[in-house]
């Protein structure tokens, strides 16, 4: 069964049985036609509705949604993630300061942080430059900077830590 909340407040229960859409346990009978990528047309119980996904977060399972143009913002959760949370292993916790890697092999162009520098989310760590683009590699939490393990014209490789941050 998975939880589906609309907009913070309203809650359906939705489970498949065999080869029938289950809501809040009552069987429900649908067409669903894709029109182009994101937008549909759905068809349930003799009610026809646009759906056009404008926004999903699939690692966090939230969606935004235009429902005949009513925006909708929708959360889904099933027993796994209940139990996750539970235990305190939620999506929200696992938001740990990591690492700075690089995502890719390149050159260190610029490097405008050093150690001890307090870092938000979103602020510029490293400029590396890969297949002739320069690429700004962010802050995804707010952090410290531990250590900076590499220096300005170091070729690095996939995977390489640049820097090393710690919690606030």
């Amino acid at each position: 069964m998975t939880k589906v909340v609309i907009n913070g407040s309203t809650e359906l229960k939705v489970e498949q049985n065999g080869t029938d859409l289950l809501v809040n346990g009552t069987k429900k009978v649908f067409d669903l036609k894709r029109l182009h990528p994101g937008s549909y047309h759905l068809l349930s119980n003799g009610v026809s509705y646009n759906v056009e996904v404008i926004s999903s977060n699939l690692k966090e399972k939230k969606h935004v949604i235009r429902l005949n143009g009513k925006v909708l913002h929708i959360q889904m959760r099933d027993r796994y993630d209940d139990l996750l949370k539970e235990l305190g292993m939620d999506a929200s916790s696992s938001l740990r300061v990591g690492d700075l890697k690089a995502p890719m092999p390149g050159l260190v162009v610029n490097i405008p942080v050093k150690e001890g520098d307090l870092v938000k989310k979103g602020d510029t760590l490293v400029i590396l430059e890969a297949m002739k683009m320069e690429n700004a590699l962010k802050a995804t939490v707010d952090a410290t900077v531990k250590k900076v393990a590499v220096t300005k014209g170091k070729v690095v490789d996939k995977n390489e830590v640049l820097i090393y941050l710690s919690e606030q």
